[in-house]
C-alpha cells in the first residue's frame, strides 16, 4: 500500500515483523485472524493463504495451548510452502508456556497484559500499599525479561494488547476499569521493554466502545510521548458486531484516530468470514488518503482526547442539550437561523474544523456530500470517518448527509448507525460482537443473526454475542445480557456480569436468552 497519511502520521519506532515493517514511515498495515481451530492443521493453513490473498500483511490465530503453539511451525511451513510469505501472529491469553513457544514459530506474539502473568479478572477489589503494588510489577518484570529474551534470540515481534474486556484486578482495583486502568496496563509492560533494550513491539489498546477506545489510544499517545516512548500502534475496535454496523463501528472508531495521524496497523473486527474483514480495512485507508487531494485542506490534528460537547444555543429544537438532529438535505430551509456547514470533497474533517471556530455559539447542521461516491458501503465508510470524526469532536448539534449513491431514507440510516457508534444515542439495541477465532465452538455469525433479529428491536438495552471466555465476561461488563461460547456447542447466559445460566446447549440459547429478558420485564414487543 501506499502511504499518502505520511504527512500527519506521528513518527514512531519501527517493528519489524517477518517481511514488513509497522511504524517508522512505513505504510498503514492492514491484518486479519482466522477463525479455524488451531490443531486443525490444513484448515487453519487454507484461511491463512485466503486472507493474504484478500491483502492482509499480517495474519493472527490463537493458540490456547503448548500444543496450538506447537502446531504453528506446521501451520507456518505449509503457508511457506504455498509461496505466501505473510506474517504469522500468534495470539496469546492466560498461558505464558504458549507464548514462549509460539516465540519460536511465528514472527510475532500477541500477549495480553491482563492475563498474561495476572490472574483472570473476577472483579475483586484488591488493596495494596505502594510498597506491595511494587513487589507485584518485580514479580511481572523478572517472568517478563525471561520471555524478551527469546524474542530477541529468535527475532520474534511482540504486540501487547490490551483489551478493555480483560483488564487484571490488580490493574482495575488501582487504576480503575477505564483509559487510565487500560493506559497503565500497557505502560507497565512497555517500560520493561524499554529498560531491556527491546523495541520489536507493536501496542494495541482496544474496547468495543468507540469514545472509550479512542479516548484510551489518545491517552496511550499522551502518555508515552511524556515518557520519550515511540511505538507503533495497532487500531481496532473489537466486537464491532457483522454488517453494515459493524463497518460503521470501525470506521468511526479507527477512521477519526487515523484521521489524526494516529494508528500504523489496523483490524476490523467483523463477525464474518476473515477475508470479508480486508477490503473495509482497505476503504478505510483509502479514504483517508482521498483527504489529501489536490486542493484539500490540511490542517493540524487534533492531538488530544475527545472532549464535551461544543457549546451552542438551542434553536428550534438543534443545539444547546438538545439530541443530535439527522436532517434531510431537502429539508435544510425548515431551520432558519441555524448555521449550515458544508463540506463535498477533500479534506471534509479539517474544513468543518475550521468552520465551526466562525459561527460563535450558533448551532450548527453539518452537511457532508459525497458526489464522487456510488457504493452505499463505500459512503458508509467514508461518512462514518468524517461525521464520526466531527461527533468524537463535539460537534453534535445536527448532520446531514447527501450522496446519489443513496435515496433519503438510506441516507438518515446511516446517520443513526454513526450517531449511535459515536456513542450519543441508541436508536436499536446496542448488540456486540466478537469476530470468532479458534477458540469458538459455535456458529457465532448465524447465532450473531439471530440474536439481532429477535432483539434489534430493544433500544434500551445492550447485547454481547461472545465467542468464548477471554473477553467475553470482561467486556459483557457494560452489557445488560451477554451470550459466551462455554465449551463445544455449548453457552452460559449472563446478566450483566453474573451467569445465569451456564453450559446449556447451543440449539435453542437464544430462545433460552430472550426468555431471561423477559423474565426480567426488559421485554417490549416489535
Amino acid at each position: 500500500m501506499t502511504d499518502k497519511l505520511s504527512s500527519i502520521r506521528r513518527v514512531t519506532n519501527a517493528a519489524k515483523v517477518g517481511n514488513i515493517v509497522i511504524g517508522g514511515g512505513a505504510p498503514v498495515r492492514l491484518q486479519s485472524m482466522t477463525t479455524t481451530p488451531t490443531l486443525d492443521t490444513e484448515a487453519s493453513v487454507n484461511q491463512v493463504c485466503t486472507i493474504a490473498e484478500a491483502g492482509a500483511e499480517l495474519v493472527r490465530l490463537t493458540a490456547q495451548g503448548v500444543e496450538h503453539s506447537k502446531n504453528l511451525a506446521q501451520i507456518h511451513s505449509s503457508v511457506r510452502a504455498r509461496g505466501v510469505e505473510v506474517p504469522l501472529v500468534a495470539d496469546i491469553h492466560f498461558n505464558p508456556a504458549a507464548a514462549f513457544e509460539a516465540a519460536l514459530h511465528v514472527e510475532k506474539v500477541r500477549i495480553n497484559p491482563g492475563n498474561f502473568f495476572d490472574p483472570g479478572r473476577t472483579f475483586r477489589k484488591m488493596e495494596f500499599t505502594d510498597e506491595e503494588y511494587a513487589a507485584e510489577l518485580e514479580k511481572i518484570r523478572k517472568k517478563f525479561i525471561p520471555f524478551i529474551d527469546l524474542c530477541k534470540e529468535h527475532g520474534t515481534a511482540i504486540r501487547i494488547g490490551v483489551n478493555h474486556g480483560s483488564l487484571s484486578d490488580r490493574i482495575m482495583s488501582r487504576y480503575g476499569d477505564g483509559a487510565d486502568g487500560m493506559v497503565e496496563s500497557a505502560l507497565e509492560y512497555l517500560r520493561i521493554c524499554r529498560e531491556q533494550g527491546f523495541d520489536n513491539v507493536v501496542i494495541s489498546i482496544k474496547a468495543s466502545d468507540v469514545p472509550l477506545m479512542t479516548d484510551t489510544v489518545r491517552l496511550l499517545v499522551e502518555r508515552m510521548a511524556a515518557e520519550d516512548m515511540h511505538y507503533p500502534l495497532h487500531l481496532g475496535v473489537t466486537e464491532a458486531g457483522n454488517a453494515a454496523e459493524g463497518r460503521i463501528k470501525s470506521a468511526v472508531g479507527i477512521g477519526s484516530l487515523l484521521a489524526d495521524g494516529i494508528g500504523d496497523t489496523i483490524r476490523v473486527s467483523l463477525s464474518e468470514a476473515p477475508e470479508n474483514e480486508i477490503p473495509v480495512a482497505r476503504k478505510i485507508v483509502a479514504h483517508l488518503e482521498s483527504r489529501f487531494s489536490e486542493g484539500s485542506l490540511v490542517l493540524p490534528p487534533r492531538q488530544k482526547r475527545a472532549g464535551s460537547r461544543r457549546q451552542s444555543a438551542s434553536t428550534n429544537g438543534i443545539g444547546g442539550l438538545n439530541p443530535t438532529s439527522i436532517i434531510d438535505h431537502d429539508k435544510l430551509e425548515d431551520y432558519p437561523g441555524i448555521s449550515v456547514l458544508r463540506a463535498c470533497s477533500g479534506d471534509r474533517i479539517g474544513k468543518i474544523r475550521k468552520e465551526v471556530t466562525t459561527i460563535g455559539e450558533s448551532p450548527a447542521i453539518i452537511v457532508l456530500e459525497y458526489p464522487e461516491i456510488d457504493s452505499e458501503e463505500d459512503l458508509a465508510i467514508a461518512a462514518a470517518i468524517d461525521f464520526g470524526t466531527l461527533l468524537l469532536d463535539g460537534y453534535q448539534d445536527a448532520i446531514c448527509l447527501k450522496s446519489s449513491a443513496v435515496d433519503t431514507a438510506k441516507a438518515a440510516e446511516i446517520c443513526r448507525n454513526i450517531v449511535q457508534a459515536a456513542g450519543i444515542a441508541r436508536y436499536k439495541a446496542e448488540i456486540v460482537a466478537c469476530p470468532g477465532c479458534g477458540r469458538t465452538l459455535y456458529q457465532l455469525p448465524e447465532v450473531l443473526e439471530t440474536v439481532k433479529a429477535a432483539c434489534s428491536h430493544l433500544s434500551h438495552l445492550k447485547i454481547a454475542v461472545m465467542g468464548c471466555i477471554v473477553n467475553g465476561p470482561g467486556e459483557m461488563a457494560g452489557a445488560d445480557y451477554g451470550y459466551v461460547g462455554a465449551a463445544a456447542s455449548k453457552v452460559s447466559l449472563y446478566r450483566g456480569i453474573e451467569c445465569v445460566e451456564k453450559n446449556i446447549p447451543a440449539e435453542g440459547a437464544v430462545n433460552k436468552l430472550v426468555e431471561l429478558i423477559k423474565s426480567d420485564g426488559k421485554w417490549v414487543e416489535p
